[in-house]
């Protein structure tokens, strides 16, 4: 099944875009989705670290994706 996934900080200069279409599997978890978008992307190696959002709400490991679901990846933000 097909979803959006925006990129937001160092995921969009490590994938030289904000947005992009992905494909998931059926009840595919969070975790899943990581797992999958890492092998695609190795670019995104510490995604583990990173906050995932599905619509526009903060989502855990477990939370299961659906077809056509907005999926933001949110690294951690330093500042001084």
């Amino acid at each position: 099944m097909k979803i959006q996934v925006l990129l937001f900080g160092i995921a969009t200069d490590l994938l030289q875009t904000s947005s992009l279409a992905f494909e998931v599997s059926e009840n595919c978890s969070v975790a899943d989705f990581k797992n999958e978008i890492k092998a695609t992307y190795p670019q995104l190696e510490n995604i583990n670290s990173y906050a995932v959002a599905i619509n526009e709400t903060y989502a855990s490991d477990e939370m299961i994706l659906n077809q056509n679901d907005i999926v933001a990846i949110i690294p951690p933000v330093s500042g001084g």
